[in-house]
């Protein structure tokens, strides 16, 4: 085992050395199609395969394998079995003092706060745990736009105008925007039904301003409202696109049709934008379907505890947004449509794209979402996770035996050892986030090769991207041609934006980024 891990490390080593430089090698590959896919499927696999592969042994149902923990996907899947923690780990409240911001932020190298609003609006589609019982969840386990059309057929039905395959929306400042959810205060009675969360601390003020979503969080913050308003109206674009070529379509199929290819273009945006967004490699993943139908990591999907602990990057978060007006604490933000609907989407995106998110890491959450930290440690504890070393081994790196090869920084390192005395203690969530951003990338070493195994595995299962399934039977000639220019949300949003004589910045990278 030993001789195996020594071996896996050395090679994770030079497949990294590669893929970080000879970039006119890179660069060669993508320009000629038939190496690109062949690349692709290669290093797509070799990501998916550094941990065994679905179905998982274990669920948080239970310490066992048995009938019901390999089928109940209300209860989240885990990659590691549960352990038996140590009876003295380092008080709560003492960890989560490792995540508290500073007199300063600490803006990322290479993230803006549009990648911050993409990370947490598109993983709260499928990452959903129950707060009444965190073993368990309301997730579909599937990328399929549920924040814009709802988690299940009664709350898309609510949703759709039910003519010409449309969503339901509105017109605001010349802006197509979702409806009102509410009316004088109160829930609009054909939206009863939806599951809309609305703090009681909500002002009034602000209650008739917000939509409704698929999401329950849908008006939590404005991020979540960019991106379901651009995915709505890319939706009711593509009902118009796909009626004028197809004469005699009811409503129904319009709808479904132009469901599916939004679907696929989300898929797109994560991999070619997204996913090659958090990585540091020259080479650039591509959503080749179909791919991965015969490969034994396509199986099912289902979300685990340790993929929903990962993408807890509340230090992406900034204290204050930048918007066209002025300056403002995040906080203010939050449940407030009209700071959309005022500037308009474009404006929006633009905004997002100028500013720098925080850096991903200890040391730099703020203050608003420290109890969100604490719960995430807890959440940790509770269902027994394995080690931050353990997970390393689990991907294929080796082990830490001292402190300063999980971080460089000094004052992170006596932190951990005065908490934890021993590397082989550090929690899985506080080792995540411990050590440092790699060069060229958006997060650390473990997070990167976390996201790589369950993204890559999660997204390209999507039952639209199949072999049978992916082409014009499906999404039409139409859609496969927009499927095929799409890339980018800026795409997306400078398509369904009132024409102007400038074009918005939309980037999840910074703009002032250059490559070490």
């Amino acid at each position: 085992m030993a001789r195996s891990t020594r071996r896996d490390g050395w090679r994770n080593r030079l497949s990294f050395y590669i893929l970080t430089h000879f970039r006119w090698f890179w660069s060669l590959c993508q320009a000629i199609p038939p190496v690109r896919r062949w690349w692709n499927r290669r290093l797509v696999n070799r990501a998916i395969y550094q941990t065994a592969t679905r179905p998982y042994q274990y669920s948080l149902l239970s310490d066992y394998t048995s009938w019901d923990s390999l089928s109940d996907r209300t209860f989240t899947g885990r990659h590691l079995p549960a352990v038996k923690l140590p009876d003295d780990l380092p008080p709560l409240d003492r960890v989560t003092e490792l995540f508290r911001r500073g007199p300063t932020e600490k803006p990322s190298a290479k993230s803006t706060v549009l990648f911050s609003y993409f990370a947490q609006w598109f993983t709260d589609g499928f990452l959903r745990t129950r707060r009444d019982d965190p073993r368990r969840n309301t997730s579909n386990h599937e990328i399929d736009l549920s924040p814009l059309y709802g988690l299940n057929p009664t709350y898309t039905a609510l949703l759709r105008s039910h003519t010409g395959g449309r969503l339901k929306s509105q017109t605001i400042n010349g802006e197509e925007y979702p409806p009102y959810y509410f009316q004088d205060g109160q829930p609009r009675e054909e939206f009863r039904n939806l599951p809309i969360l609305v703090p009681d601390e909500v002002p009034a003020a602000r209650r008739n301003d917000l939509f409704a979503f698929g999401a329950d969080r849908g008006n939590v913050q404005i991020g979540y409202v960019m991106l379901n308003t651009l995915f709505l109206r890319e939706h009711n674009r593509l009902c118009g696109v796909l009626a004028a070529a197809n004469a005699g379509w009811d409503d129904e199929r319009l709808f479904q049709t132009a469901r599916a290819i939004n679907i696929v273009l989300l898929l797109k945006i994560v991999i070619e934008e997204y996913i090659n967004h958090i990585a540091p490699y020259h080479f650039r993943f591509r959503v080749d379907a179909p791919s991965g139908n015969r490969e034994s990591w396509y199986w099912a999907n289902w979300m685990t505890v340790e993929f929903n602990l990962l993408y807890r990057w509340h230090s992406l978060v900034p204290d204050t947004i930048a918007l066209a007006d002025r300056v403002r604490p995040l906080i203010e933000t939050v449940y407030d449509t009209r700071l959309v609907t005022g500037a308009g989407l474009g404006a929006m995106f633009d905004a997002a794209s100028r500013q720098p998110a925080g850096e991903v890491g200890l040391f730099n959450t703020t203050e608003f979402l420290i109890e969100t930290e604490k719960a995430s440690i807890a959440l940790g504890r509770q269902v027994r996770l394995a080690s931050y070393n353990d997970y390393r081994v689990m991907v294929g790196y080796p082990r830490v035996t001292a402190f300063d090869q999980i971080t460089g920084d000094p004052v992170r390192q006596a932190q951990l050892r005065e908490l934890y005395g021993h590397v082989d203690r550090v929690e899985f969530y506080v080792g995540l986030f411990a050590e440092d951003v790699r060069a060229n990338a958006a997060v650390g070493a473990l997070v990167g090769r976390l996201v790589g195994i369950d993204a890559f595995s999660q997204a390209l299962t999507n039952p639209l991207l199949a072999e049978h399934i992916f082409g014009p039977d499906t999404f039409t000639a139409a859609g496969m041609a927009i499927i095929a220019s799409t890339q980018s949300l800026s795409d997306i949003l400078h398509r369904n934006i009132p024409a102007v004589e400038r074009k918005w910045a939309v980037s999840l990278t910074r703009l002032d980024w250059r490559r070490q």
